[in-house]
């Protein structure tokens, strides 16, 4: 669809929108209070925005057990990386800019907690050994030095309906992953059966290949 007025100023807008509310500014915080601390040790659940040093985005999504992000103090976070696709994207991002946003979801909770920070890379025992899971131990951590921190309101979760059960979609309305795959590359092997992928997933989730 092309045509149409872009908005191209802040100034324009802003023309478009009431002044954010003064609990809206005043809620962002410079550091990780027990509000804060606690929504991460509920949270199974994150996405990590990130972007290259020419600007390019990229958004991918973590989770594990509750509490798999660690709160050091109340100025650090640190992530563990388990196995993967191996593409990098964050990560390179990462080492390109070292900054990261992230944005933690609890299912049932309809608010969300966002973290803008600092990042890096780290390998050292004294880190991956605070992320142990089942004797294993990830590669590396990623490292997150909070420099904004703010609950997000209910709004956007309670219009997608994200937690109520009635809204959940049978995973038969979409081909498996691998028949997707197949026809986007054009791989010529049989595509594997969805409940042969989520077995095999279930065996590497806390791989560090």
């Amino acid at each position: 669809m092309t045509g149409g007025t872009m908005i191209a100023t802040e100034k324009d807008l802003r023309s478009l929108y009431a002044p954010a509310k003064e609990r809206a500014v005043k809620k962002q915080l410079t550091s990780l209070d027990h509000h804060c601390k606690r929504f991460v040790a509920l949270s199974p659940f994150v996405v990590l925005a990130t972007s290259d040093a020419e600007g390019n985005m990229d958004a991918s999504p973590r989770g594990g057990e509750p509490g798999f992000v660690k709160v050091l103090d109340d100025h650090t976070l640190i992530l563990p990386d388990w196995s993967g696709n191996n593409r990098l994207d964050t990560f390179g991002n990462i080492v390109a800019t070292g900054r990261v946003g992230m944005i933690f979801f609890v299912p049932g909770v309809d608010e969300a907690f966002r973290v803008n920070g600092k990042a890096g890379l780290r390998r050292d025992e004294a880190f991956t050994s605070l992320c142990e899971v089942n004797g294993r131990f990830p590669k590396l951590v990623l490292h997150v030095t909070v420099k904004e921190a703010y609950l997000h309101c209910a709004k956007a979760i309670m219009r997608a309906q994200l937690w109520a059960q009635d809204t959940r979609v049978d995973r038969k309305v979409l081909p498996t992953m691998n028949e997707m795959l197949k026809d986007q590359i054009g791989q010529m092997e049989p595509a594997e059966p969805q409940e042969l992928m989520v077995a095999r997933h279930k065996t590497e989730l806390y791989s560090n290949k």
